[in-house]
């Protein structure tokens, strides 16, 4: 589901991966979770994430797209357990230090800010897999669409490294609406497409211009590109405008649009026409990816700290 809006007009800059709406729809509710889980126990727990979230994003426009893909990651590996979360200790390989994770996933520091004001007001109650849930849904409420979060899921008692390896689809099997890619993820693009020596024929000749001059061939892989080079930081369905004006930045975002008879190109289509309807889908979607396999009832725990698992 191409996240635009993981940060709408808040966040936007770090990497940010996730997939297309169609491959989340294909996730059936598999919990029960219950959007008014904490009604009694801590009422005010999505205000107090949103609050931490608006902050935090003052001063790091790139926040919400982190969360978001935090959120994202975590539930890709055992379900939505916050597993992710979880440092590494000589009994857990951490999956922070997984290939898509490492030196890439940021934003953990929030998340212990939101779990400290969260335990503040309501100790013991909320679990840190719920937490990265609403963090998710608070950084793209701010000017994109809301969603009722579904809550009751609980932590998870270790980590699956080897899982967050095979588990979580690249940058290549992923599509994109918001945040930055360093430019090692697109630069045979630019130079050596598919070993022709040549650029990828299906960028649009002036974005590749301008590419190659924020990527220069022998320069640094790790420089940051807009995913989106129109709005990079709202989340918004520009993502589909450029991919029919031949401006995806990653060759798998391209591919949407690009790829004669494939099945998303009507839904590229709708959602540059629609952005109502990119949100709704968009909506769902991020519902449905939550209710990837969560712990609930007495499995797993509540954590006090998410960083490790509570005795610990």
């Amino acid at each position: 589901m191409a996240p635009r809006s993981f940060s709408s007009s808040s966040s936007s800059s770090s990497i940010l991966a996730a997939k297309i709406c169609l491959a989340l729809m294909l996730h059936q509710a598999q919990a029960q979770l219950s959007a008014t889980f904490y009604a009694t126990t801590c009422p005010n727990v999505s205000t107090i994430v949103s609050n931490v979230v608006q902050q935090a994003l003052q001063s790091d426009t790139r926040i919400g797209a982190s969360l978001i893909r935090l959120h994202f990651h975590d539930c890709f590996v055992n379900g939505c357990d916050a597993s992710l979360l979880l440092d590494g200790s000589s009994t857990i390989q951490s999956e922070k230090n997984a290939g898509p994770n490492v030196n890439s996933t940021r934003g953990f520091d929030v998340v212990d800010n939101i779990k400290t004001a969260v335990e503040n007001a309501c100790a013991g109650v909320v679990s840190c897999a719920d937490i990265l849930a609403l963090a998710a849904e608070s950084s793209v409420s701010f000017g994109g669409p809301s969603w009722s979060v579904l809550l009751g899921r609980r932590d998870s008692l270790t980590a699956n490294q080897s899982g967050a390896n095979t588990s979580i689809p690249s940058p290549f099997e992923a599509a994109h609406t918001f945040g930055r890619a360093q430019c090692r993820v697109f630069s045979n693009r630019l130079y050596n497409f598919s070993s022709t020596g040549n650029p990828d024929p299906t960028l649009n000749t002036t974005y590749l211009a301008t590419l190659q001059q924020i990527c220069p061939q022998n320069g640094s892989g790790t420089t940051l590109t807009n995913l989106d080079p129109t709005t990079p930081d709202a989340f918004d369905n520009n993502y589909f405008t450029n991919l029919q004006n031949n401006q995806g930045l990653l060759q798998s975002d391209q591919e949407l649009f690009s790829t004669s008879g494939a099945a998303t190109v009507s839904i590229v289509n709708n959602f540059a026409s629609s952005q109502t309807a990119f949100f709704q889908s968009f909506a769902q979607s991020m519902i449905n990816m939550g209710n990837i396999s969560p712990l609930t009832g007495s499995s797993g725990e509540i954590r006090s700290d998410c960083k490790k698992v509570n005795g610990s």
